[in-house]
């Protein structure tokens, strides 16, 4: 009996390693050496699409067109590929969005994660990602000072978006109002909206940075005022130096190196 239990357990762990998906590793190639990347299983949207891109060639001789010291390296946007020596970049894509998949605290914007970029909230209030620009972060260390307020500045922008949203809803009732020279009116429903916008805000959970990361934030690095609003959907897990590197070049008043950063990327069997 004690055998065929023994055999049971056996077979129930091998089952489960079968299901348990794969990583996904890619690697990213530039001038400036090798970027190996993992893909997290946690994001799949975003992992199965970075995957096709690359099977595709999607990605190869696109630029890092966007380069930010202290801060991340952008790429993927197709646009780049025949783009003339200034161009302004970042508009391109491949003609589709990602639903948002963010997944904080467990995924969060560590020095070397890779996230999808994306258009702003006022435009995209449901935090959709561009379809193919991503960038990896470089990020700095932060002090305890400096995440306390970006706790706050983050909290700020979580209620202005409530109250941007609430206007957005009665906007043509309060034109009407002013249209009509109904001042008081008007400004007493400008007073039920913020008052409302107070009170959708205040029953939420409030964004707090937890600890753990506190400690990755002070020590590793990393792009802390963005968690919460952009798809992190990988990590580089060699080739770190990368981007020191590509961060340290010439750029124009565009961020654009002034000498084109070309990628290939290839996908690790």
């Amino acid at each position: 009996m004690k055998q065929i239990l023994f055999i049971f357990s056996i077979l129930l762990i091998l089952q489960g390693c079968k299901n348990e998906p794969k990583d996904q590793i890619v690697v990213i190639k530039t001038e400036f050496g090798d970027m190996k990347i993992k893909l997290y299983n946690e994001t799949p949207r975003h992992r199965d699409n970075f995957i096709r891109l690359a099977k595709d060639g999607f990605y190869n001789n696109l630029l890092f067109h966007r380069v930010i010291n202290e801060f991340m390296i952008q790429g993927g946007d197709p646009d780049s590929k025949s783009a003339k020596p200034g161009e302004q970049l970042g508009e391109g894509g491949p003609g589709y969005e990602l639903p948002a998949e963010i997944h904080f605290p467990q995924l969060f914007h560590k020095k070397g994660v890779i996230a999808a970029a994306r258009e702003g909230d006022r435009v995209n209030p449901e935090k959709k990602s561009s379809g193919s620009q991503f960038y990896i972060v470089q990020g700095k260390i932060f002090n305890d000072e400096e995440l306390d307020k970006i706790e706050e500045r983050i909290n700020g922008m979580k209620k202005s978006q409530i109250y941007y949203l609430l206007m957005t809803e009665h906007k043509d009732s309060l034109m009407t109002l002013q249209k009509k020279g109904k001042f008081d009116e008007f400004t007493a429903m400008q007073q039920r909206i913020k008052d409302e916008a107070e009170q959708k805000y205040n029953e939420q959970t409030k964004y707090t940075i937890p600890e753990n990361i506190r400690e990755v934030y002070r020590t590793v690095g990393g792009t802390p005022h963005l968690d919460t609003n952009y798809t992190v959907f990988g990590e580089v897990i060699e080739g770190l130096n990368v981007i020191d590197s590509i961060v340290a070049v010439d750029t124009d008043p565009n961020n654009r190196p002034v000498k084109d950063i070309k990628m290939t990327v290839e996908i690790v069997k």
